[in-house]
């Protein structure tokens, strides 16, 4: 699948997917560090506790939490940088 420009989207994803693991595993890193403890700020949401579905035969559980950073969002801006340079 290609963009508008001829550059694959699946591209794009993956190095925004790596950009939030990246930053978000680079935030936590940097909590300890009190001149970077900054990059480690930012905001969970999501479900607090997960929500289950039992119907007998089959049980269901549902969950999602999602912790966004500044680390994170530098990540996904480098991400968006690498893509724009390949």
């Amino acid at each position: 699948m290609k963009g508008a420009a001829g550059k694959n989207v699946w591209a794009l994803f993956l190095l925004i997917l790596a950009g939030i693991v990246l930053g978000g595993f680079l935030g936590s890193l940097s909590e300890g560090i009190p001149a970077l403890s900054w990059l480690g700020y930012g905001q969970t949401f999501g479900l607090k506790a997960p929500v289950s579905l039992d119907l007998g035969i089959v049980a269901v559980t549902f969950g999602i939490s999602i912790k966004i950073t500044i680390a994170g969002l530098l990540g996904i801006v480098a991400a968006a940088v690498i893509y724009r340079f390949l």
